[in-house]
């Protein structure tokens, strides 16, 4: 990495953030990056925004700022590319914790996807094309955690740094190969949050469909998961870290009455110490409790099914031709609304995919008897 560039600006007031915000507004393009906390909370939160110009680096802290909403207008601007890397996540949480929507964004990870290039992780194309190792070692730090070591700080501006330059290279390269409307079609996408929005799940239904758990271990199981919730809740910690999903089951299969039981069934000595009598209190409960009830598993009928791998079948067979993925030809929630409806409305379901509809429009149809 270059010692010669000047300290990214570090963002942690109003009028700091105003003055950045006065700066963004003049450029054509900056690029943009998040540092969440995802491995070390509860609840998840955006813990840094980077930003880049071609001639500074920003680094925002939402932790320490109370409004953000300065930022929207950025966002939401059409006249501004924004540049992500692997955008879709942080449109997620952008979206999730500051209700910011989105336009006119640059995916420098698919547009090399989409150029078929063999690895897309950000350290690897900068290697590549820049000569640029950039240390990965912070990707699982807590960045919610300050003041950031100054290490932390290298990192997270050199995740945006070079995605400006990166970018001019990589749209020249799509133009050339023909793809770059292909490219706008998959931008435009990712400026909608693809986060879930099904009915809420309660955390042992994940494991309802598992066949090895009778209804008693899912009974049993349902109690510990909402004894790992309020332990994660009461310390701020992901579930996943006060108990694995393997000793859960464990535990819901053996049932175990005593503190020594608990140790057989895989638990260290720590957790048995911190929070065996509540564990044992959750497996009693769940020895007693009304059985659960499994939901039904919605399985497509016969005829999707086969026109799903029909459009499998075709789209892997283009996706060779190209040297991309097969989602590039045709994303996965295309695809399964193609087979649903038997192709009779491919126009409507691929309105917002102009190039992909032209290109393969009639291959579809054909494929689907239409």
């Amino acid at each position: 990495m270059p010692d010669s560039l000047p300290p990214p600006i570090w963002v942690a007031t109003d009028s700091a953030l105003h003055v950045m915000l006065d700066d963004l507004f003049s450029q054509a393009r900056v690029a943009v990056d998040t540092e969440s906390n995802s491995l070390h909370a509860y609840r998840e939160q955006v813990c840094l925004i980077q930003f880049s110009t071609p001639q500074r680096d920003y680094l925002v802290d939402p932790l320490i700022l109370a409004d953000l909403t300065p930022l929207g207008p950025l966002f939401a601007n059409p006249n501004i590319e924004k540049i992500f890397h692997a955008s879709e996540y942080d449109v997620i949480c952008l979206n999730r914790d500051f209700g910011f929507t989105f336009a006119n964004l640059f995916d420098t990870m698919q547009a090399s996807r989409i150029l078929g290039c063999a690895k897309v992780g950000l350290d690897a194309i900068l290697t590549v094309r820049f000569d640029i190792q950039l240390n990965k070692h912070f990707q699982k730090a807590d960045w919610g955690a300050r003041p950031l070591t100054s290490e932390q700080i290298d990192y997270a501006r050199f995740d945006t740094h070079y995605l400006i330059p990166l970018r001019d290279q990589l749209k020249d390269e799509l133009i050339e190969k023909g793809r770059w409307p292909l490219a706008v079609e998959e931008f435009e996408r990712l400026c909608q949050p693809n986060g879930t929005h099904a009915e809420p799940m309660e955390s042992w239904e994940r494991f309802s469909h598992r066949r090895d758990l009778d209804s008693r271990q899912l009974t049993v199981l349902r109690e510990l998961c909402g004894m790992r919730e309020m332990i994660a809740t009461r310390l701020d910690r992901p579930p996943f870290k006060v108990l694995g999903d393997d000793k859960l089951i464990a535990l819901a299969r053996i049932m175990p009455d005593s503190k020594k039981g608990l140790v057989e069934a895989g638990l260290t000595e720590r957790q048995v110490n911190r929070w065996g009598a509540e564990i044992l209190r959750a497996l009693e409960r769940g020895a007693k409790a009304s059985l659960v009830k499994r939901k039904p598993v919605h399985r497509p009928d016969e005829a999707v099914l086969n026109r799903q791998e029909k459009l499998k079948a075709w789209r892997k067979k283009v996706a060779e031709q190209m040297g991309v993925e097969s989602d590039i030809v045709l994303p996965r929630p295309y695809l399964l609304l193609l087979a649903e409806h038997g192709g009779h409305e491919i126009g409507s379901i691929m309105a917002n995919s102009p190039w992909r509809l032209e290109q393969y429009g009639a291959q579809i149809a054909e494929i689907l008897g239409v």
